[in-house]
């Protein structure tokens, strides 16, 4: 695997971000055309097509939302228990989330202070993950 930076951190999965939203998305505009050309007597069974196409896109998004939250909750007491051993202290509850993902592509040397200036300016994490000098790559994120 490549070596991570700001420019090339994000992941990108085109069978799950390209494939499987096109085919969710695929069935649900078919199931709404044959609801519609349907006649009475076929009319409940494109219903349920449609609502079958619901179920799936409500799945989609619940799964990779639940994925994420999750991540998130590990980041967070990972990069939490890092600045712990870092510096002996806890981070600082001001941190938001979004700043504490960012962070955790500091090197050691840079965490703490930069976690400081992170309060101290409200930095977005889009700048902080900017102003780090050595990247620590994370390749474990999906």
């Amino acid at each position: 695997m490549k070596e991570q930076n700001f420019k090339n951190h994000t992941q990108f999965v085109p069978g799950f971000h390209i494939v499987g939203f096109t085919l969710v998305l695929a069935l649900l505009a078919g199931s709404i055309r044959a609801f519609i050309q349907a006649d009475a007597s076929s009319r409940y069974s494109a219903s349920l097509l449609i609502l079958v196409s619901v179920v799936f896109i409500i799945i989609f998004w619940y799964a990779r939302s639940f994925a994420l939250k999750a991540q998130d909750r590990a980041i967070r007491a990972e990069e939490n228990f890092r600045h712990f051993i870092i510096t002996g202290k806890p981070l600082d509850k001001e941190l938001r989330l979004s700043q504490i993902i960012a962070l955790r592509f500091a090197s050691d040397e840079e965490f703490p202070a930069l976690a400081k200036k992170a309060v101290a300016e409200k930095i977005p994490a889009k700048e902080i993950k900017q102003s780090i000098q050595h990247w620590r790559g994370d390749y474990h994120r999906v």
